[in-house]
């Protein structure tokens, strides 16, 4: 068995969103989905959103840029610092800074997206996404924005993108 340090996803607390799928794909093509910056437009946000520019640099204190863009054009860029990484396994990343551990004007999540194998074969994987927020307002406001549907639509198209790596 090959030496796993990975933990489990920790338990949820009272400001977490969270999403867990089993997904018919290894682990690896996730996490690939995940840190490989020329799939991220192909599934990350819900169609007619799109993703007009992603930038990752995936260590622990990389920088990451994504910029998701509206059916109008509107563009909401989303900064942050990757906090630890497990490769394969687990990323945990927040907003709360940028890029040379800057802190960011208005802090809203750090996440933590974890990718469990499963069955005898390692052909399924346990996904799980946990949104943690600084306040219970900032809770609200991500459920209120569609939390479960579009991270929900965002794991079925990675889903479908995994299938075809």
């Amino acid at each position: 068995m090959p030496n796993d340090t990975t933990q489990p996803a920790p338990a949820a607390q009272p400001f977490d969103l969270v999403l867990t799928r089993l997904i018919d794909a290894p682990a690896a093509k996730l996490y690939r989905c995940w840190t490989d910056a020329a799939l991220i437009p192909q599934w990350f946000v819900p169609k007619p959103w799109t993703i007009s520019q992603a930038q990752l640099d995936v260590r622990p204190g990389g920088a990451s840029l994504i910029v998701m863009r509206d059916p109008d054009g509107n563009e909401y860029p989303n900064a942050g610092v990757y906090l630890e990484v497990v490769p394969g396994r687990k990323l945990v990343f927040t907003d709360a800074y940028t890029a040379g551990w800057v802190p960011s004007a208005k802090p809203f999540m750090t996440a933590i997206v974890t990718f469990e194998p499963e069955g005898a074969s390692g052909q399924q994987t346990r996904y799980t996404a946990i949104a943690r927020h600084w306040t219970q307002e900032a809770r609200q406001q991500h459920e209120a924005m569609g939390f479960h549907t579009g991270w929900g639509i965002g794991a079925d198209q990675m889903a479908a993108l995994a299938a075809t790596l």
